[in-house]
């Protein structure tokens, strides 16, 4: 089995990605002390000890929004020059990268994007990982997820009636991940389009519904995609 390097192992989508593959013994999950994606020579070091043949990139800064905003510094060397020097590495050592991405690249009115349309991204991180495709899109050898899930249970009390999303809870995408291992290019990955408040009620039947008003709230209305690509895979 070729060896595979996870970053974002700590994070919420790697503790549930790590718990439906625990079974996987070729699949290594370094700490952000060892496998610093801001610190190239870090990186290096630790791919020359383990010789992955694929890195799953999931390491990010996203929630929350305000950040992108405040500290702009700190979204570009985490999701864009961070990125960059993974692609570098793996570039320099024939290694795939698959390179967790957001349907929030998209803009933010029309819905049913496909992966071929133009891109148009709503807010500050978004713009972060489109720089991070951005680079990715240069090394032959990768595939670009751009994803819409969440945690399960829904992590608040309320959601969107006006608000479309093709959301997908994050052991959605862990169960079938493997599927998508072969494959290269752009897929976008979710679930069935409907507002967030629908979605969220599939789950809690006491979730409370609420209105978004747009020039409030830093997030699109309807962003949603065309999952066409990734219903044939499945």
């Amino acid at each position: 089995m070729k060896k595979i390097l996870f970053t974002g192992g700590s994070g919420k989508f790697g503790k549930i990605f790590k718990k439906f593959n625990f079974e996987r013994t070729n699949i290594y999950y370094p700490s952000s002390n060892v496998f610093d994606i801001t610190n190239l020579k870090k990186m290096e070091n630790f791919i020359k000890k383990i010789k992955p043949r694929i890195i799953i990139h999931t390491a990010a800064i996203s929630r929350p929004m305000e950040i992108h905003e405040k500290k702009i510094e700190k979204s570009i060397n985490t999701n864009i020059i961070g990125t960059s020097n993974i692609v570098n590495l793996c570039h320099k050592y024939k290694i795939k990268l698959i390179y967790f991405s957001t349907n929030y690249v998209y803009p933010p009115k029309k819905g049913n994007y496909k992966e071929h349309h133009p891109l148009l991204p709503f807010n500050n991180y978004a713009w972060s990982k489109l720089g991070g495709e951005c680079a990715v899109q240069m090394l032959k050898n990768s595939l670009i997820l751009r994803i819409c899930m969440t945690e399960k249970p829904f992590a608040y009390k309320y959601a969107y009636s006006n608000l479309k999303t093709n959301f997908m809870y994050h052991e959605d995408l862990a169960k079938i991940f493997f599927k998508l291992i072969n494959k290269k290019g752009i897929i976008n990955i979710g679930g069935s389009v409907q507002s967030v408040y629908d979605f969220a009620k599939g789950n809690n039947k006491k979730i409370k519904k609420k209105f978004m008003k747009t020039n409030k709230n830093n997030l699109p209305l309807n962003s949603t995609m065309n999952i066409g690509k990734f219903k044939k895979i499945l």
